[in-house]
């Protein structure tokens, strides 16, 4: 009577290893797939922040330029250059009174909004 019921249990318990098999692959894949967009956005992330740093760059060194010349100041005015450092870039430079000098660089990179990166610095006269 006792091996009745040990086979009565043994069939009611068959197939629980293969779902919980099946359960852990499921657990496994979602981990997985959330590791693959995490590294796209980070990827994203980092090409971003290069495009910015590029874009500071570009702007810092337009206004290097103009202080170690400042007696040419006008020189230096742009609208819209092309830059190719940066995907779709451009580069505008203008010089209000008192010689407060804006550097304006944009870009855009594929599949990605319009960024801009602004700087002002007053450039002081040649003594």
């Amino acid at each position: 009577m006792m091996s009745k019921h040990i086979s009565i249990y043994k069939t009611k318990q068959s197939g629980s290893v293969l779902l919980e098999a099946l359960v852990a692959v499921l657990i496994f894949s979602m981990g997985i797939l959330a590791l693959v967009g995490l590294q796209g956005a980070m990827i994203k992330n980092s090409s971003d922040a290069k495009f910015r740093s590029d874009a500071s760059f570009i702007a810092q060194e337009r206004l290097g330029r103009m202080w170690t010349d400042p007696t040419n100041v006008a020189n230096y005015i742009e609208d819209a250059t092309p830059i190719t450092q940066l995907p779709n870039g451009t580069r505008s430079v203008t010089v209000g009174p008192r010689r407060f000098a804006t550097v304006t660089v944009t870009w855009e990179a594929p599949g990605m909004d319009k960024h801009q990166y602004v700087t002002s610095a007053y450039i002081s006269d040649a003594k």
